[in-house]
């Protein structure tokens, strides 16, 4: 009967420590489908720690400001984090699979380890939820009103939450911005030859 006791308890035990450790379980997920949302990083500022003999990556923390795609329209975040890889912005319209751990609040991102092809970390995010999007301009970030950025989306087809992740002209081109056209030197003509110069043979 002891025994009984003894072996029932530890299973108890072993069953409350899997629950504790369920949300970390998941929350490491390398899977991008386990990731429904995509979060756009416009910009974030962070400090590295190393540990002092290795000189290897302890950790990072940092901020930055964002968009996340839910329900198939946009809206600005600043986050906070401390992750242990460092954080990269998105380059163009590239965005990084995320889910909620607690709505509104904290933000899982899957993030790719640069330099390491295929290798893939989690990070929580502290999310400021902001009532606009971000959208970048030529004179940097501004807000704008979630229904006309989530108007926009719809008239160039984009929607990365769900696969549309190139924004699109209305007939099928894809939207790029164009370089300026390259400055025009007028060819001028040489100056006059002096007076009393020979003439050319």
């Amino acid at each position: 009967m002891r025994v009984s006791k003894w072996v029932a308890g530890s299973l108890m035990v072993v069953g409350m420590m899997m629950a504790a450790m369920s949300p970390r379980l998941a929350a490491e997920s390398k899977n991008p489908a386990d990731y429904p949302l995509r979060l756009h990083i416009f910009g974030r500022s962070q400090t590295s720690f190393y540990y002092s003999r290795m000189r290897s990556l302890d950790e990072t923390q940092g901020d930055g400001r964002a968009n996340l795609y839910e329900n198939s329209e946009a809206r600005g975040l600043d986050f906070n984090y401390q992750c242990s890889y460092k954080i990269r912005a998105s380059f163009g319209y590239e965005t990084y699979p995320a889910r909620w751990k607690k709505q509104g609040k904290t933000l899982v991102v899957l993030l790719p380890v640069f330099g390491q092809s295929g290798k893939f970390f989690t990070c929580e995010f502290n999310a400021d939820m902001k009532d606009f999007a971000y959208a970048q301009g030529r004179d940097g970030l501004r807000s704008e009103p979630v229904p006309e950025f989530k108007l926009w989306m719809q008239r160039h087809d984009y929607d990365p939450e769900h696969g549309k992740d190139v924004p699109v002209r209305a007939n099928g081109e894809l939207v790029t911005p164009r370089p300026p056209p390259p400055p025009q030197h007028p060819i001028e003509p040489p100056p006059p030859a002096p007076s009393g110069a020979p003439s050319p043979q």
